[in-house]
């Protein structure tokens, strides 16, 4: 009897669940029974999550997909200036090395005024040698970024190892002197002393720029990035 209860509630269950979701009006659904009203709220909260999902969390998905991939780079920069940190201590005494390395460079670049003593102590290098100077001509002065450059035409005679010390002599100067385009032959006069040499050369000597010579390339460095601005335009 127990048994055919059951069966008879469930059957009963079953009509009266049935009969709630017959002759639904679609144009009315406030005026539906709980249980159809339950599904179709139950039914619109999933559409809305998945919606969101689609228009929203997958653009999120895709942002943080992006941010993991940054990860091994952002690591690697933590390590790189973790170390960094870790010799900081050292990281600046080798910048103040280099600053008085380039202030000690610096000083062996003479000024615009000192330029006539370093040509004077070229040719007595060369004098105090026992060589001859058949050209010493000063070039075109050649201006640089941060420095100007003078060429120095130079044509001596004399013997080999005097020529050598000559060399020597030049380059232990304090100021910055180098040679360039060495030529050594027998000289053309016949009558050079035997063993006589002939040595043309362009020494090349540098010196800073002064304060008016720098505001005057700023100038022009202006003036030309204005015009190349104004052709753009």
């Amino acid at each position: 009897m127990a048994k055919a209860a059951v069966n008879i509630n469930l059957s009963e269950l079953s009509d009266e669940i049935a009969s709630q979701f017959r002759g639904l009006d679609a144009n009315e659904p406030g005026q539906w029974p709980v249980l159809p009203k339950a599904l179709a709220w139950l039914a619109a909260a999933v559409g809305v999550v998945v919606l969101g999902w689609f228009l929203l969390l997958s653009g999120e998905a895709d942002t943080l997909e992006a941010e993991r991939n940054k990860e091994p780079q952002l690591k690697s920069s933590y390590r790189s200036k973790l170390a960094q940190a870790v010799n900081l201590g050292e990281l600046r005494k080798q910048r103040l090395q280099v600053q008085e390395y380039v202030t000690q460079l610096e000083k062996q670049l003479p000024g615009k005024a000192e330029m006539d003593a370093l040509l004077s102590d070229i040719n007595q290098a060369g004098l105090g040698r026992g060589l001859q100077f058949e050209l010493f001509k000063p070039g075109q002065v050649v201006v640089k970024d941060y420095y100007a450059e003078l060429p120095i035409s130079v044509k001596i005679s004399g013997r080999y190892h005097d020529m050598g010390a000559f060399a020597a002599d030049v380059a232990n100067l304090s100021r910055i002197v180098t040679l360039h385009e060495l030529n050594i032959g027998r000289p053309k006069d016949k009558d050079a002393a035997v063993g006589a040499l002939s040595l043309e050369a362009t020494a090349r000597t540098y010196r800073y720029l002064d304060q008016s010579e720098l505001e005057a390339q700023r100038a022009a460095k202006a003036a030309a990035a204005s015009k190349k601005g104004g052709k753009n335009k």
